[in-house]
């Protein structure tokens, strides 16, 4: 399917999400200072994977967005597994950069030959080296994930990958599987590379939504449970409580009233009323006593005097 508009703006979209797909996790590690639980063999193997990658894509002459897309892959790939050494290792700045730079120049290196020698191999009909390429980008892609499937597995939950990375990573490979299908010619290998990705990524979602989002959602459950309980055990004190001031009223306390029936709010409220009338007689009382004594005493001063 010859579509040229429609493979350049999927295979632009697949580079955007392959560009910042590993941008939020190199935040997270930033934030948090740490990289635990985060595979630095992942992202290692993506590295590598990236350099056949761009061999074939650039080779196979698709398009832009796709020749480029390895690119950012590999050198994101090395930042984000530069920081676990970094932060895990408490490797120095100046270690850091003298370790990972290197890496790169030989990756980019590696890759300008192969493309050069595979542009060579083409013009004389030799396909199996491109086949090769695809082939070890694929098993690349798919090893960097199946190594956070065995960290899924020792410890029965998905740890130190940001979802937000994966769901972006899982659109760009689709995006860029679509790509594929609007090329001039249909590339099987190409749809095989990005569909193997795609397909464990849906899996490493699949095992966050049993390890990580069921358990949340019981544990939500059984707090709105525990609250839902005290609540109703806190009404039913109440009720009680009721029930005894109820019982304590006799008729000889009860105010008059023209009304023969008498409802619990009611009888609290007038429980109120008297506890309310009771206590400003009292204070009534201690006045008037304190005025008496006042008088008392000005009486006698008059006497004496």
């Amino acid at each position: 399917m010859d579509v040229p508009v429609a493979a350049n703006t999927l295979g632009i979209l697949g580079a955007i999400c392959w560009s910042v797909q590993l941008l939020p996790q190199i935040i997270i590690n930033y934030r948090r200072h740490n990289t635990v639980g985060l595979q630095p063999s992942m992202m290692m193997l993506w590295a590598c994977a990236g350099v056949p990658l761009g061999v074939y894509n650039i080779v196979e002459d698709f398009n832009i967005a796709l020749r480029v897309q390895p690119q950012i892959l590999t050198l994101l790939s090395l930042v984000t597994w530069i920081q676990c050494y970094y932060y895990e290792k408490k490797w120095s700045i100046a270690r850091s950069l003298t370790v990972v730079i290197p890496v790169m120049c030989i990756m980019g290196g590696i890759q300008a030959s192969l493309i050069i020698a595979l542009r060579i191999a083409s013009s004389t009909h030799i396909e199996w080296p491109k086949i090769v390429m695809a082939v070890l980008s694929a098993a690349l892609l798919a090893a960097g994930v199946l190594r956070h499937y065995w960290d899924i597995y020792i410890h029965r939950t998905v740890r130190g990958i940001s979802f937000i990375f994966v769901a972006i990573d899982a659109a760009g490979d689709l995006t860029s599987l679509v790509s594929v299908f609007f090329q001039p010619k249909l590339d099987v290998l190409g749809m095989v590379i990005y569909g193997s990705e795609l397909v464990l990524w849906l899996g490493v979602f699949a095992a966050g939504g049993y390890y990580n989002l069921s358990p949340w959602v019981r544990r939500r459950i059984e707090q709105k449970r525990s609250v839902n309980d005290i609540r109703g055990l806190g009404d039913q004190r109440i009720g009680t409580n009721d029930n005894d001031v109820h019982e304590n009223i006799t008729i000889h306390s009860l105010p008059s009233s023209t009304s023969v029936f008498r409802t619990p709010s009611g009888e609290l409220a007038a429980r109120r009323a008297r506890r309310t009338f009771y206590s400003r007689s009292e204070e009534l009382v201690h006045v008037s006593g304190e005025q008496d004594l006042i008088g008392h005493r000005t009486r006698s001063i008059h006497t004496i005097s």
